[in-house]
Parts: C-alpha cells; structure tokens; sequence
C-alpha cells in the first residue's frame, strides 16, 4: 500500500487511515482479515470492533496486531457508532470480518477518495465463485436495492455491500440510529440526502472460509432492512411516501365508486349505497389529508436537512484533509 500510495501522491503516507472491522464470532477469519489489511494498508491504524463474541475472536485480532474494542451492545449498527465516534482519522475504511472481500482493493478506494474528494467510496461485489453469494442474500439485495434507487434516485448497485470507505466528514456527520444489519442502508441514505460525492468500484468477492458462518439472517434481516427503508423514506421524502399513499387511497375509492356509486346514481339519480358512500367520502378526504401531510413534513425535513448539511460541512473534506498534510 504504501508503495502503491507513494506513486500516485507521497503525501497519503502521513493521512490517517483507518481500518474498522465490526466483528461476532469470527476467530476463524478475522486473524486473516487483520494481516490482509497490515500488508495492503501499512500506514493504516486496524480497528476490531469485538461484538460480544463467546469465542476467541478479540484474542485472535489483537495477537495479529489490530486495536481492540468491546460493544457490548448486540448489533452492526451499535458497533459501527461506537467506532465513528471514539476513532479519529481523515479516512476510515468499513469492512467485514469474514475474510470475503478483497483487501487488495483497498489502495484503488482510499486513493479515489482523496484524489476526487470524495465522501464515499462503496465496493460493488463481484463473485469470484459460484457459492459466494447465497441467491437468498442476492435476490433480497437486488430487491432492497431497487427500493432505494426508486425512492432517493440512487446510483448504487449494492447498498448491502459491507466494504466502504469514507471520508471525516461523513462519518462524522453520520446520526447511526440503526442497531443491527440495516446500517448499510442507513449509511447509503444518508449520503443520498446530502448529495455526498460518491463513487462505485467494483471488487472481488469470495465464499466464506470453512467452519464459519454468516451472521446475517435472510429473512428477519431482510424485513429488518425493509421496515428501515419504508421508515426512511417517510423521514427523508415524506411527499414522496405520503403521496403514493394519497394516490393510492385516491385510486382505491375511485375504483370503489364508479361502479357502486357513480353508475347507479347516472341511472337512477339516487344514492343507493349509502354506507359505500361513507367509506369512499373517508377514503378521499384521508387522501387529501395525506398529501397535505407530505407537504407539511417535507417543509420540516428540508429544515432538518438544512442542519444536517451544515454539521457535515463544519468538518474539512478529504481535499483540505490531504492539503494540510503537505
């Protein structure tokens, strides 16, 4: 690394890089892990987020060199907080313990990040091999995905990708309210509704060794990560969810009365239906009143946005950062 990082700029030799590996149960791979990151970050400072782990993994990822943290608090989300708010670093690479992605990618990341000051690097998974990639986790990453690029316009084609680098200022603008697995889409929507500078790379992406398991549940993960999405989106675009919701309560009570209101009273000049009425009249007017609510909410979250953007600003981009090294 540092090589590679001396031939493009001398200077990444004194930015501080740091390494941060959320870890449960991991001794089989994080000892691995750890090295892989030694040799292709040398300059880097390795943090082991320990999650509570019942085996040897903290022992394991000390012996091979890394700092380690305990949070004691169950959760991806509680120790990707910790470590963004107790760990000082102009960038901060994200990885998972697993030993599934590739750390020579890392160089090509952190480089990307400070040349083009950028405030996100993300890792779009590439498979190496056939058994690599669960279709389960493939097909709920594809569908959670979809989500996201239709709600907030994003570009990226692997929110769940646990490889990322990022700059200060993200991670210390970063409000971390998710505990488990829904963090990676919390980081990539928080981006999204700063407009953050943002790049894909594509990376390999390999089976887990023997003897270890993946943490992540398809299913209870997966709605986990689906009730965050819908959550956000009713946070961060509330005229976009309050409106589909308008609009559908609009079509359901249309679709309800012309055939049982509107044809009959064309026929007969009377209302025949009447609770039919009742319901459709209630449907509309919750409608209208969902829109209003969206307008509502948006003129507050643009206030709260507002506010985000300035503490994301009050921090010194990966530019200034590599600047005032030289």
């Amino acid at each position: 690394m540092s090589d590679v990082l001396n031939a493009l700029d001398p200077d990444y030799a004194h930015l501080r890089i740091a390494v941060l590996i959320p870890c449960l149960n991991e001794e089989v791979t994080i000892g691995n892990v750890v090295a892989n990151f030694k040799a292709t970050l040398p300059e880097a400072s390795i943090y082991v987020c320990d999650n509570g782990s019942t085996d040897q993994t903290a022992k394991v990822a000390a012996e091979a060199g890394a700092h380690v943290i305990s949070e004691p608090q169950r959760g991806k989300g509680n120790t990707i907080r910790r470590m963004f708010a107790d760990i000082e670093a102009d960038a901060y690479l994200m990885i998972d313990g697993d030993d599934t992605y590739d750390a020579a990618s890392s160089p090509e990341m952190v480089a990307k990040l400070f040349d083009d000051g950028l405030d996100v690097v993300y890792a779009s998974r590439v498979d190496q091999e056939v058994a690599s990639y669960r279709p389960g986790h493939r097909f709920g990453n594809r569908l959670l995905t979809s989500l996201v690029v239709w709600a907030f316009d994003s570009p990226v084609d692997d929110m769940l990708s646990g490889f990322r680098v990022f700059s200060r200022r993200f991670v210390k603008s970063f409000p971390a309210h998710s505990t488990g697995f829904e963090i990676e889409t919390e980081l990539t929507i928080h981006a999204l509704e700063l407009r953050m500078p943002a790049v894909t790379i594509p990376t390999p992406y390999k089976s887990r060794p023997e003897n270890s398991s993946s943490k992540l549940s398809t299913y209870s993960d997966g709605l986990r990560i689906l009730m965050t999405i819908v959550e956000l989106v009713k946070t961060e675009r509330p005229l976009f969810f309050f409106s589909w919701l308008g609009a559908a309560l609009a079509i359901a009570a249309f679709g309800i009365a012309i055939p049982q209101i509107i044809l009959p009273w064309l026929e007969t000049g009377t209302v025949i239906r009447i609770p039919t009425a009742v319901l459709v009249t209630g449907m509309t007017l919750i409608a209208f009143l969902s829109f209003s609510i969206g307008l509502v909410l948006d003129t507050v979250t643009r206030g709260r946005r507002e506010v985000k953007r300035q503490g994301y600003l009050s921090h010194p981009g990966p530019s200034h950062a590599k600047a005032d090294k030289t």
